[in-house]
C-alpha cells in the first residue's frame, strides 16, 4: 500500500468549521508537547494544549490558534476538535492587548479574590493571540 501524499486536515470548534482543506504537514500543540504529523503518520488521538497550530501547502504557512480539546490522526488525515481555534484575521489585536493586559495586571497583584490559573491561562491565550495574528500580518 502506498504512502497518501498530503493530509485532509478538518479543524472544527465548538461554534464553528474553520480549516477543511488538503496540506502537507501540520504542526499542532499537544497537552504534552507540540507534535509534527506528515502524510503516512501512525494512527494517534492527542489531547490539545493551548497554542498555535500550523499547517503548511507548499511553501505557505497558515497559523491558528487553538485552545484545548482533541486531535485524531490517521495516515491520511488530521481531525481537530477543539474548545477554542481562531484564525489570524478573527483576532482582534486591540482586545488581545487589553485581555494581555488585564491578566498581566491580576497577576502581578495577586490576592485571594482572584483564581491565579484562570489568570494564567487568560494571559497565555492573549500572547497566542497577538503570535498568530503578528505572524500572519508580517506574511501580508
Amino acid at each position: 500500500m502506498a504512502l497518501p501524499t498530503s493530509l485532509q486536515l478538518h479543524i472544527v470548534s465548538a461554534d464553528r468549521s474553520l480549516v477543511h482543506e488538503r496540506v502537507d504537514e501540520v504542526e499542532i500543540p499537544g497537552a504534552d508537547g507540540y507534535f509534527g504529523v506528515l502524510p503516512g503518520h501512525t494512527p494517534l488521538l492527542a489531547t490539545l494544549g493551548m497554542g498555535e497550530l500550523w499547517y503548511r501547502r507548499g511553501q505557505a504557512k497558515t497559523y491558528v490558534l487553538l485552545s484545548f480539546g482533541f486531535a485524531e490522526v490517521q495516515p491520511d488525515r488530521v481531525t481537530i476538535l477543539a474548545e477554542v481555534a481562531e484564525r489570524p484575521e478573527d483576532i482582534d489585536i486591540t482586545r488581545a492587548e487589553a485581555a494581555r493586559r488585564r491578566a498581566e495586571e491580576l497577576l502581578a497583584k495577586p490576592s485571594i479574590d482572584i483564581d491565579a490559573e484562570k489568570a494564567r491561562l487568560a494571559l497565555l491565550r492573549s500572547l497566542i493571540r497577538l503570535q498568530v495574528a503578528t505572524r500572519a500580518r508580517i506574511r501580508s
